[in-house]
């Protein structure tokens, strides 16, 4: 069941329904119904895969409360490890089994040993890196000493299974969202309305945006050893505004669709497009899978407080175990390491945190030459990366940058996807001055200060205009489901 089906409009109709007019007396009814909603939504897909989250659920409860409980390190290390071991190997045999065994072979060949190919046919059970995550960090906090087990396995199954994050995030903390799941929940008009907004923005950012570049994108990745250099840029930034667009346009339903039930979710991204560096994009970037990262990998390494080999080791490894999680290719770990040497310079200079508390063109509604210039050096070298992560194979994205700089005549076609791109820019840099992430929040346009009477019409104009272009689009467009699935 994906987002901008009429099965997830239906499924959550009745769900919001029953949440709040029969489940609403008890926190125990609250949970145990969310519970049933999360696997009924999962189980669209494929039932069978119920079993995964369940063992990881039924792991990691009694897994924290046995850390929780023991005194001895020794001993609580023993279980933290149960917990890590145990999740990775699911995650493991399902992602990423096919892909180390042919590695071996590969490694092998070269050294002349022969060996017969074992592969398993598996599925991909969705949604499995990010409920992963979001499991073993429970374990780790509450080794670490920042959270308290929870003896409510409801409402710890309905944490770990919550379905409007379950699939694609964003990766929640315990310490965010189980606390949430243990306090009665009371429906608030405000928070309900922002919700609708949020998934209406993300449904426009999906369909009318995503989808319809989508296209475009397929028929230059599939065609590029026939389309010029231009052609092939274009390919590239076409790319990078559909991937953000229908990754944070999943993330946007999310949390708007958590409003809806009372629940609020951390935030996923953070107009990454207007960054002035690496350092910054990544702040801004997917940010509960790169702060997962940061606290769980990072810091545990060592961080950056054990000299500079140290530190530089560490972030090659959380660059590339980020580029892995993203699938079982070598092309993932290619981008990950990339992204890493764009990085590095920076942290060598003591450059990587400049950007912590301002942002771009502060005091000002446009940027300075000099931001625009670290806006469109960031934006450009991070785009060009992304043939790794589109492309099939190393080899390919090897031979679409080498024909990016070959034939630079003017691209014919291919050229209908600019203006959306140029409106969606706009319209976020709009939002960006405003600290509005909705469109819809019109005082994200200053309407309130030109003139308080037309607040209402404008909002009401907005919102019919978004509507009309997520029903028309959704008819043009193909009906896609969201790129993180795969993840």
């Amino acid at each position: 069941m994906v987002f901008n089906s009429i099965d997830f409009i239906i499924f959550l109709t009745l769900a919001f329904s029953l949440y709040w007019f029969v489940f609403h007396h008890s926190l125990r009814g609250q949970n145990l119904f969310l519970v049933i909603c999360s696997y009924i939504f999962y189980s669209w897909w494929d039932w069978r895969f119920l079993s995964l989250i369940i063992i990881s659920t039924i792991i990691d409860y009694n897994v924290g409360l046995k850390i929780f409980k023991n005194n001895r390190i020794f001993v609580k290390k023993i279980y933290l490890w149960i917990s890590i071991i145990s999740n990775l190997l699911l995650l493991c045999t399902f992602k990423y089994f096919n892909f180390f065994i042919d590695s071996w072979l590969s490694v092998a060949s070269t050294f002349g040993f022969k060996q017969s190919s074992i592969t398993i046919n598996l599925i991909l059970p969705v949604g499995i890196s990010f409920y992963t995550f979001q499991t073993i960090s429970y374990s780790l906090d509450i080794y670490r000493g920042s959270i308290k087990p929870t003896k409510d396995f409801i409402s710890f199954a309905a944490f770990i299974c919550f379905f409007p994050q379950l699939v694609a995030g964003p990766i929640e903390r315990a310490r965010n969202l189980l606390p949430q799941m243990l306090k009665m929940r009371f429906f608030e008009y405000k928070t309900g309305v922002q919700g609708v907004r949020l998934i209406i923005w993300g449904m426009f950012k999906k369909i009318v945006i995503a989808d319809s570049l989508a296209h475009h994108v397929d028929f230059i990745f599939t065609n590029y050893t026939t389309l010029n250099s231009l052609t092939l840029l274009l390919g590239l930034v076409y790319f990078s505004f559909q991937i953000y667009c229908d990754f944070s346009g999943y993330s946007d339903i999310a949390i708007g669709v958590a409003k809806l039930f009372g629940f609020e979710l951390m935030s996923n991204f953070n107009f990454p497009f207007f960054s002035r560096d690496v350092g910054e994009f990544w702040r801004r970037w997917h940010i509960s899978l790169s702060s997962w990262f940061r606290d769980y990998v990072y810091i545990p390494l060592g961080g950056s407080k054990r000299g500079k080999w140290i530190s530089i080791r560490n972030i090659v490894i959380v660059f590339l175990l980020s580029g892995f999680w993203h699938g079982a290719n070598w092309t993932f770990i290619v981008w990950g390491l990339c992204h890493a040497m764009l990085f590095l310079p920076l942290f060598l200079i003591n450059k990587n945190r400049r950007y912590l508390s301002s942002n771009i063109a502060e005091n000002s509604f446009l940027p300075s030459f000099f931001e625009l210039l670290q806006m469109m050096t960031t934006y450009f070298s991070t785009t060009i990366l992304w043939v790794f992560f589109r492309s099939q194979s190393i080899a390919d994205s090897i031979d679409y940058l080498s024909r990016m700089v070959i034939d630079f005549s003017l691209p014919n076609s291919n050229r209908s996807g600019i203006p959306i791109i140029l409106i969606f820019f706009s319209l976020e840099w709009i939002m960006r001055k405003s600290g509005s992430k909705n469109i819809l929040c019109t005082e994200s346009l200053y309407i309130k200060s030109v003139n308080v009477r037309f607040y209402k019409p404008i909002k009401f104009l907005i919102l019919w205009l978004l509507l009309s272009a997520i029903f028309n689009f959704s008819i043009i467009n193909n009906k896609s489901e969201f790129i993180y699935f795969q993840f």
